[in-house]
């Protein structure tokens, strides 16, 4: 199922893979044991480093020595992506969970994705599903919690028609970007 979405996407040009790390894509686990979701794992594949729909970047494991990565920047975000919902949670700040989640939820929380506009895109790594895929929420300007679905999969679509909307339709879904050392 990943392969039909995902294999639609239309890329501007060859992706941009060779500072990708594809032995950490395939054997990096996560605290359950289990790895990337595999429809991770095949947009990564079919993408390598891009933007995404005109705004988004999703973040490889990356080779030493480059910047935007899974192990890097996706990492740093979350890590402020946490210490905002712990602000939030301590200031009473409801409506950052509200409606779709309680505060018990942004703990589990990861982020793979980040516009250019300040959103997220997020895994709940607490609830892998029985395929080892996990759920992918969105976290607009780090200020709410939207779940958009059970995998990457079916969170592209939606992603897409935001994107759209906010930056218009181009020719390609997917445009590459040129690797950038540290």
């Amino acid at each position: 199922m990943a392969d039909e979405v995902i294999g639609a996407l239309t890329v501007n040009g060859p992706p941009t893979l060779g500072h990708i790390d594809f032995a950490a894509l395939d054997t990096f686990r996560f605290p359950d044991g289990g790895g990337f979701p595999d429809s991770y794992k095949a947009f990564v594949r079919h993408a390598g480093w891009a933007r995404s729909f005109g705004l988004w970047l999703v973040y490889p494991p990356l080779l030493p020595g480059y910047a935007d990565g899974w192990h890097g920047r996706a990492r740093n975000l979350t890590t402020r992506f946490h210490a905002a919902y712990v602000d939030g949670r301590d200031e009473g700040f409801d409506w950052m969970v509200d409606p779709d989640a309680d505060w018990s939820l942004p703990a589990s929380l990861h982020v793979f994705g980040w516009s250019e506009n300040g959103d997220a895109l997020l895994w709940d790594t607490s609830a892998r599903d029985a395929n080892g895929e996990f759920p992918v929420w969105e976290s607009q300007s780090l200020n709410s919690l939207h779940r958009l679905g059970d995998t990457l999969n079916d969170a592209l679509p939606l992603v897409r028609d935001r994107a759209v909307g906010l930056s218009g339709s181009g020719p390609y879904d997917i445009e590459p970007l040129p690797p950038s050392r540290l």
